[in-house]
C-alpha cells in the first residue's frame, strides 16, 4: 500500500516559482503566474502539483483515466516525465487503476500493409495507432515492459531477408506515441525475444547475410543500451521466447546442429548467467502465449489442439480446440481477462473469437469473446498500464 507521509507545512502552497507583482498605484490582485527561474527550470523543480505533498499529487494523476494521458502531458515536463515512467504504472497498480488492452497488429484489406489497432479499453473500440516509424517488416519480435510496446529488429517486408534491420521502436501506450531506442549490436530477424526481470532477451535468429545466429543480446531499459551476453549453445532461428521464474526459455524454430526442428529448449539463467537445455520442447509453433504461469501453443502439425507447458516439471498436456462450425484451422493467440483468445487468421466474416479459461470447471472452459480485430490478426500482445 502507499503511505502517504507528510507535516501540515507540506501542504502549504509553495512560493519558489511563484512571486507578487506589487503595484505603487491602487492595489489590485497580485499576479501569481511568473517565476524567478526560467520556464523550463520551474517544470523541473516545482511541485508536481502545487499545495500537494509529491506522493499525493502522483496519485491524483494516476487515478485519471489513461485516454487523457496524451493531453496531460503537455502541461509540463514534470507531468510527461512522470506520465512517460515505469512508476506511473506502480502507482496505478497500487490504487487499482490498470487498464488492461489488447493491441493486435492487423493485415490491412487486400494485404497492402498492417497497422497496430487496440481492443478491449474503455471508449477505444478498434482505435488505431499512429503508425510505426520505419518501413513495413516481417519476422520482427515483440515485448511488453512498463506499459510500453517494444517491436524489435526484422527485416524490410518490401525487400526481403537480405535487408535485416537492427532498429528497435518503442510504444508507449500511456503517451499513444512511437520513439525510436538504442539500435542493437547485430541486425536480425526470426529470433527469440523476451522480457526478464525488467531487461529485454533476443537470441539467435538470422544476420544480415542470412547466417544463422547464436548470439545473444540485452537490453536495459534504464541506460537505454544493449549489451552481448552468453551465446546460445547453437545457433537457432525461427524460434520464440517466454520467461518463467526469472529465467529467459527459447524453443522452436531450428538449429545447424539438429535435422529439422529443435526438441531442445534453451534456459538461460540470469542469476549465474549460464545457459543449460532439457530435451522436450515443441516444434513448428504457430502461435504462442504465456497465460500465468503456463505456456499456450498451437503446433503446426495439429492446429486443432493446445499445447500446455508446465515449466515447473518441463511437461506437456494437450487440450482440443472446440469445433464451432468455424471452418478455422488456423489461429493467432492472444491473452484479455485472465483468459486466451483464439484470433482467426482465415477470412471468416461469422467468425466469433473463440476464448478459453483454464481457472473455468472442467467442461466449461471453452467460450467465446466479443473482441474481434477488425482484419486478419498478425500479432498480438497485452499491455496493462
Amino acid at each position: 500500500m502507499l503511505t502517504l507521509v507528510g507535516t501540515r507545512e507540506q501542504f502549504v502552497q509553495p512560493q519558489t516559482c511563484l512571486r507578487a507583482k506589487m503595484l505603487l498605484k491602487a492595489p489590485t490582485r497580485p499576479k501569481l503566474s511568473s517565476c524567478f527561474m526560467p520556464q523550463e527550470e520551474c517544470d523541473q523543480y516545482c511541485a508536481l502539483i502545487p499545495g500537494l505533498p509529491e506522493d499525493l499529487a502522483k496519485i491524483c494523476l494516476a487515478l485519471v483515466p489513461r485516454c487523457h494521458f496524451p493531453i496531460m502531458g503537455g502541461v509540463s515536463k514534470r507531468w510527461m516525465s512522470f506520465l512517460e515512467s515505469k512508476e506511473l504504472i506502480a502507482v496505478r497498480r497500487e490504487v487499482g487503476k490498470l487498464e488492461e488492452c489488447v493491441y493486435v497488429l492487423t493485415a490491412d484489406a487486400e494485404a497492402k500493409g498492417s497497422h497496430w489497432e487496440v481492443l478491449g479499453c474503455p471508449g477505444q473500440k478498434h482505435t488505431p495507432l499512429p503508425p510505426m516509424p520505419g518501413p513495413t517488416k516481417a519476422g520482427f519480435g515483440v515485448v511488453v515492459l512498463a506499459g510500453k510496446l517494444f517491436v524489435i529488429a526484422g527485416y524490410a517486408a518490401d525487400h526481403g531477408k537480405e535487408c535485416v534491420s537492427d532498429e528497435v521502436y518503442q510504444y508507449d501506450s500511456c503517451l499513444n506515441r512511437w520513439t525510436a531506442l538504442s539500435k542493437m549490436n547485430v541486425a536480425r530477424c526470426d529470433f527469440a525475444c523476451a522480457e526478464v526481470n525488467g531487461m529485454i532477451y533476443v537470441a539467435g535468429g538470422f544476420g544480415p547475410g542470412g547466417d544463422s545466429l547464436s548470439s545473444v543480446e540485452v537490453y536495459d531499459p534504464e541506460q537505454n543500451k544493449w549489451t552481448f551476453i552468453e551465446n546460445l549453445r547453437r545457433p537457432r532461428w525461427g524460434c520464440f521466447g517466454c520467461s518463467f521464474d526469472g529465467n529467459m526459455y527459447v524453443m522452436g524454430g531450428r538449429s545447424s546442429f539438429t535435422i529439422g526442428n529443435s526438441r531442445f529448449i534453451d534456459i538461460y539463467n540470469t542469476n549465474n548467467h549460464t545457459w543449460g537445455e532439457v530435451k522436450k520442447g515443441c516444434v513448428m509453433v504457430m502461435a504462442h502465449a504465456v497465460l500465468g504461469d503456463k505456456l499456450f501453443c498451437i503446433e503446426w502439425k495439429n492446429q486443432r489442439s493446445l499445447a500446455i507447458f508446465n515449466p515447473e516439471d518441463n511437461s506437456w498436456q494437450k487440450v482440443s480446440v472446440p469445433l464451432t462450425g468455424s471452418s478455422s484451422t488456423r489461429f493467432n493467440l492472444g491473452i484479455h481477462d485472465g483468459k486466451l483468445l483464439l484470433f482467426s487468421l482465415e477470412e471468416e466474416p461469422g467468425y466469433e473469437t473463440l476464448m478459453y479459461d483454464p481457472a473455468a470447471p472442467r467442461g466449461a472452459e471453452w467460450g467465446t469473446s466479443k473482441l474481434k480485430p477488425s482484419g486478419l490478426c498478425l500479432c498480438s500482445v497485452t499491455i496493462k498500464a
